[in-house]
């Protein structure tokens, strides 16, 4: 247990953070949720404005270093792609 005012008060922010970094990385999930929907429904004009509106969400998570930069990267390169590969209707 914490003996000092400092440790405690670090144990707080860390809850604070803790639940702050999952709200952060649970949005981002649903976000790409929402593509992969939409992806597999094949409509890539639905598709394209999904990932439109997730890569800000995805951005914001590893600028906020709750996902690393590259994870984030490699994710919308994968999604792109695959949206690229669906058949213009």
């Amino acid at each position: 247990m914490a003996n000092t005012a400092s440790a405690r008060k670090r144990i707080r922010q860390t809850v604070t953070r803790t639940a702050r970094n999952h709200a952060r990385k649970a949005r981002m999930r649903t976000f790409v949720k929402k593509v992969e929907t939409a992806i597999a429904t094949g409509d890539k004009s639905a598709a394209n404005d999904a990932l439109r509106t997730a890569q800000p969400e995805m951005q914001r998570a590893s600028g906020k270093g709750v996902v690393h930069a590259n994870t984030v990267a490699r994710k919308l390169s994968r999604l792109a792609a695959r949206i690229k590969a669906l058949p213009s209707a």
